[in-house]
C-alpha cells in the first residue's frame, strides 16, 4: 500500500463520518482521526518488532519514552 492508497483511505472514511452528521456539527475532529489511526498503528508495529518497545520506536521514529507515554494512553500492554 502506497501512501496514495493510505491518504485515499483516511479521505474516504471521512467522506463517511462527515455523511453520517447528517447536518450535525463537527467537533475535535483532529484528535479523533489521529485517536482512531494511533492505537491500530501502536499495536501493529509493536507486535511486528515482537514486542520490543526499543524496536517499535525506532520503526516508528519515536523516542521510547514517547512510546511508552502513547502505549499507556491507548491501554496497551
Amino acid at each position: 500500500m502506497s501512501n496514495q492508497d493510505l491518504a485515499s483511505c483516511v479521505r474516504a472514511a471521512l467522506d463517511e463520518y462527515f455523511k453520517d452528521l447528517d447536518g450535525e456539527q463537527p467537533h475535535a475532529v483532529y484528535d479523533m482521526v489521529l485517536h482512531c489511526m494511533e492505537k491500530p498503528l501502536l499495536e501493529y508495529v509493536l507486535n511486528r518488532a515482537g514486542g520490543n518497545q526499543s524496536k517499535a520506536a525506532e520503526i516508528l521514529g519515536l523516542n521510547r519514552n514517547t512510546l511508552r507515554k502513547k502505549l499507556q494512553q491507548h491501554d496497551i500492554q
